[in-house]
């Protein structure tokens, strides 16, 4: 019950510090918090992320925080840009395929 009560307090000063986030129709064309990015790897295999917050991150739904390595990669960038993502296996290349802020899948 302890537990319970610890993480109900965390969430609650969590709330208190959360911003929505609305797309700027400027930031159209480019990746920003919020994007749907489509990438192709090297490998031709296409991945779909969206970032979000450090706190919101699901790889499994194909959301990656905006802290991660690969969403700095993506700041910024622009369909048909290349971006290179230091892993721990070692670098990988990706292509932007495709932008949105909207769900596309």
């Amino acid at each position: 019950m302890r537990e319970i009560d610890r993480r109900v307090r965390f969430l609650m000063k969590r709330t208190e510090d959360l911003t929505i986030v609305y797309p700027d129709p400027q930031q159209e064309g480019r990746v920003f918090f919020g994007a749907w990015v489509t990438l192709i790897n090297e490998d031709d295999i296409e991945v779909v992320y969206r970032l979000v917050g450090p706190d919101e991150w699901d790889v499994k739904r194909g959301e990656i925080s905006i802290d991660s390595p690969m969403a700095r990669a993506l700041l910024g960038k622009a369909v048909d840009d290349e971006i290179v993502v230091n892993a721990p296996e070692g670098e990988r290349v990706f292509d932007i395929v495709n932008i949105s802020y909207k769900l596309t899948r």
